[in-house]
């Protein structure tokens, strides 16, 4: 089984995926097998990795998953590599406050399972030896997590990184890179964070790039060795959650793109058959599919397009009397009777249920939700409990007759109701679900 290692820093913005991305790309070119993982609850990093790597990228979740299915997960990922690097979120300490805890759902707390090293981004923008006082903190914060090396990100000069790079290693911590500012390389960015991989052109260019610019800042052997074996198990093959079907239609395009992969593969993993068709290429649903899943995405930018897909439309309207659809979060809303677009440009949707949307006032909505299935379905029978999480900028102008499909909390506790709609065999959510409770 392959050494991990994590790619970490002290807040978002560091300059995590710059290197991350940048590591795997350099570290193929010379031939090493690499895989990726991606902490927390994220779509996009995934994509990327596997665009680097040429592998599938799956997310580990310590607040949604259990202790099996992370490790499972992690096994899995790292089968056939000679490397696996973690890609954080946030910053490595951080995650959500729960009922008598100080926070779960952090990176460091797949540190401190696994024993895979920290190799920490620090921002040396604005300081130089204040950075090792920085680097200090982390290292000592929690002795179960290993600060085993930092890259400096935005130096200015030679005699900067020399200022700060002395000060870190005189704390016994290596440093094995230094990055200049590059504006050039950074990826381009939308609402809800990086462009997605198959739309960023010219993608095989860019981290090309990325790779060169990683090789020639940072010490590649050094963070080759720095990584360890996990200290896990193996952990269950069983799927995160059960199949909605023996064949699932899943609709995949730009505007259906946010699945986990470890929920698919997880489901193929237990005989289930996977169909894809495009709700932008007016495809209905294939006949033969016995459950229909709609995932997010970024529906409110192809609005219109969905609404004149007839054949769309109509076929899911159609598979939506034999068999069960489900949608979450943008599949949620095109399930609904309509989406009102930023501009304020109200669309009509598939109406399987009831519920009106609108990006017309942005709202944050964001957070992990523990949710309990409030009527038997493909889900699970009534009273399952679901992991998830809501990231999204719609507002709900109306919900209309339908019954609600779960019960949820937060991750502090806090009860949030009645959530989702189901009418018939269509059901659905803004939740994102990650795994069973």
């Amino acid at each position: 089984m392959a050494s991990g290692l994590i790619i970490a820093a002290p807040a978002s913005g560091t300059g995590k995926t710059t290197l991350t991305l940048g590591l795997l790309t350099a570290l193929r070119a010379r031939g090493l097998e690499v895989a990726a993982v991606k902490s927390g609850p994220d779509y996009i990093d995934p994509a990327f990795h596997r665009a680097a790597t040429g592998r599938p990228s799956v997310n580990l979740d310590t607040w949604a998953m259990g202790p099996d299915l992370l490790d499972g997960l992690a096994a899995r990922a790292a089968e056939g590599a000679e490397l696996l690097v973690c890609e954080a979120l946030m910053g490595l300490f951080d995650g959500v406050a729960g009922i008598g805890a100080t926070g779960t759902g952090s990176t460091a707390e797949i540190a401190a399972r696994t024993g895979w090293p920290v190799l920490l981004v620090v921002n040396a923008k604005g300081q130089s030896q204040s950075a090792a006082a920085l680097v200090k903190g982390f290292a000592t914060y929690r002795d179960d997590v290993t600060i085993g090396g930092v890259v400096l990100n935005n130096v200015g000069s030679p005699r900067h990184t020399a200022l700060a790079g002395t000060a870190i290693e005189a704390l016994g911590i290596p440093v094995l890179g230094s990055l200049p500012r590059a504006p050039d390389l950074s990826l381009p960015e939308r609402h809800l964070g990086l462009v997605q991989a198959d739309e960023t052109e010219g993608l095989s260019d860019r981290l090309a790039a990325l790779g060169r610019f990683i090789a020639e800042h940072v010490d590649l052997d050094r963070v080759v060795a720095l990584a360890k074996p996990s200290r896990t198990g193996h952990g269950s093959a069983a799927p995160a959650l059960p199949p909605l079907g023996q064949r699932i239609a899943i609709a995949r395009d730009a505007a259906f793109t946010f699945v986990y992969p470890h929920l698919t593969a997880g489901w193929q993993a237990a005989g289930a058959e996977l169909r894809v068709f495009s709700p932008l290429a007016d495809e209905a649903p294939p006949e033969d599919a016995d459950a229909i899943y709609l995932p997010g995405g970024y529906p409110e930018l192809h609005a219109a397009r969905l609404a004149a897909n007839h054949r769309f439309r109509n076929g899911l309207r159609a598979a939506a009397e034999r068999v069960p659809v489900y949608g979450e979060c943008g599949g949620y809303m095109v399930m609904g009777e309509a989406l009102e677009d930023a501009d304020g440009v109200t669309h009509p949707m598939t109406g399987l249920l009831g519920v009106r949307t609108s990006f017309a006032k942005r709202r944050l909505h964001l957070g992990y939700r523990r949710a309990a299935l409030l009527a038997d379905g493909p889900l699970g029978p009534a009273g399952t409990v679901l992991m998830g999480h809501e990231f999204h900028y719609a507002s709900t102008l109306a919900r209309g007759e339908d019954a609600p499909l779960l019960h949820a909390t937060a991750a502090d506790g806090g009860d949030l109701g009645a959530l989702g709609s189901r009418r018939g065999l269509a059901l659905g959510s803004f939740v994102h679900l990650i795994a069973r409770g």
